[in-house]
């Protein structure tokens, strides 16, 4: 996919016009076609605003097979290891179990800091 059908798809997933993009960006609006279609290729500058936008890496607007991750990348191992997991690939089953995982620790955490204030 090229770098204009990516910044068109991830602008549709967003669900911003083409105007509401360059505005989000800070980029000039009139480019944004240009950019979609081929015709202009962005410099460094307006592809990191862009990257802000989307919140997105900028090895994945720029590269060809780059996986999709958020642009500061994971901070942890965990992260790291659920940002590598194809969400395609997962069956409904394998996803309810893994959030239903990360509830119970979340749930854990608040309890034990509610724990914390009683005494």
């Amino acid at each position: 996919m090229s770098l204009g059908e990516k910044i068109k798809k991830l602008r549709q997933e967003k669900g911003w016009s083409q105007d509401e993009f360059a505005y989000n960006a800070g980029i000039d609006g009139r480019q944004v076609s240009r950019y979609e279609n081929g015709k202009v290729t962005p410099s460094v500058d307006v592809v990191v605003k862009m990257a802000k936008a989307f919140n997105i890496s900028i090895d994945f607007l720029l590269l060809e097979d780059a996986p999709r991750k958020p642009l500061g990348g994971p901070r942890n191992k965990l992260a790291e290891r659920v940002m590598a997991i194809d969400p395609d690939a997962l069956s409904e089953e394998d996803e309810r179990t893994l959030l239903h995982f990360i509830n119970a620790i979340e749930a854990k955490n608040k309890l034990k800091a509610v724990a914390a204030n009683v005494k």
